[in-house]
């Protein structure tokens, strides 16, 4: 049984960890990076694919295929609104990944940051 529990806690951390580093390869591109500033700058009411274009002047396949990779990652949602995609951050998701960052920050965990 105490296996059990052992693997269990062992695959939630891989999960964790593998959910994470995707986030961050999510990231790991600037023109994503410069995607996610912006629909978070946005706010809950969301930034339109027209607004991010203009903005960052990236042609449209290429900010849909941001899109879709920032989407994937579960940082970004998407939601239609007749002919209009707005994007929004999903702030619980990027607080989990900044908080899995400074999780251990000093002392193993113990807290100093």
């Amino acid at each position: 049984m105490t296996h059990r529990i052992y693997e269990s806690r062992y695959i939630d951390v891989t999960s964790k960890v593998e959910r994470h580093a995707e986030q961050l390869g999510a990231l790991g591109h600037p023109a994503r990076l410069g995607i996610l500033r912006h629909i978070v700058q946005g706010g809950p009411e969301g930034t339109t694919t027209s607004e991010l274009q203009t903005k960052l002047e990236i042609p449209w396949t290429t900010l849909n295929h941001h899109l879709d990779r920032l989407v994937a990652s579960g940082l970004v949602s998407t939601r239609r609104d007749g002919k209009f995609a707005f994007h929004t951050a999903d702030y619980a998701a990027l607080r989990a990944l900044t908080d899995f960052l400074w999780e251990d920050c000093c002392k193993r965990g113990k807290g100093c940051c």
